[in-house]
């Protein structure tokens, strides 16, 4: 008789200035902030994806491989806000749409087409650093849904049309968003994703 082993599954609304990992080797990285230290997760778990330090929001969590794999390598739809520097014409919406050359490791990569509109001002948490206020000119929120997830890859779609992102929040990953969560808030989920 085999053992099925019971795993667990968490959204976690990553914060500001944590990075995605629970240890490192690092020596220069003590005075780095890691997930373990905001939730009591069960030995084993491990994040499925990463967010870059900078940046925040949905970050799924678990203690199944074969769970990180199917998300990571499914063309499973990740929504972002970005608050981007300026005022995003819907020319650079309709590049962001159509796909992008950026940079990957140094290499020429075009992205996927994606799905991009302006929103309001998403409520959000407030960030633990203040990005900037009115006096240094307009910003846009936008939505942007990819089914891929290459290294700062939103962040390098919005400079390349001329928008940099100034703050960046995953709110979706497939059906788990981050509503009604506070930054570094962990909940339990089902496998639905």
């Amino acid at each position: 008789m085999t053992k099925t082993t019971q795993h667990n599954y968490f959204k976690l609304f990553k914060p500001y200035k944590y990075v995605s990992q629970f240890i490192t080797n690092d020596s220069k990285a003590k005075r780095k902030r890691f997930l373990g230290s905001l939730y009591p997760f069960p030995e084993g778990t491990m994040a499925v994806g990463r967010l870059d330090e900078t940046s925040e929001g949905l970050l799924l969590l678990t203690t199944d491989g074969a769970f990180s794999n199917r998300i990571n390598s499914a063309g499973i739809e990740k929504e972002y806000y970005a608050q981007v520097d300026g005022i995003a014409t819907d020319a650079a919406i309709q590049q962001l749409e159509q796909g992008v050359e950026i940079s990957i490791h140094g290499k020429p990569y075009t992205t996927k087409p994606c799905i991009v509109h302006r929103i309001d001002e998403p409520q959000l948490p407030e960030r633990g650093q203040k990005i900037r206020d009115a006096r240094h000119g307009p910003t846009t929120w936008l939505s942007i849904t990819v089914t891929e997830g290459k290294f700062r890859q939103v962040r390098k779609m919005t400079a390349v049309v001329g928008f940099p992102t100034l703050r960046l929040v995953r709110f979706r990953i497939g059906k788990e968003t981050i509503e009604n969560m506070k930054a570094g808030q962990a909940l339990r989920i089902t496998t639905n994703v």
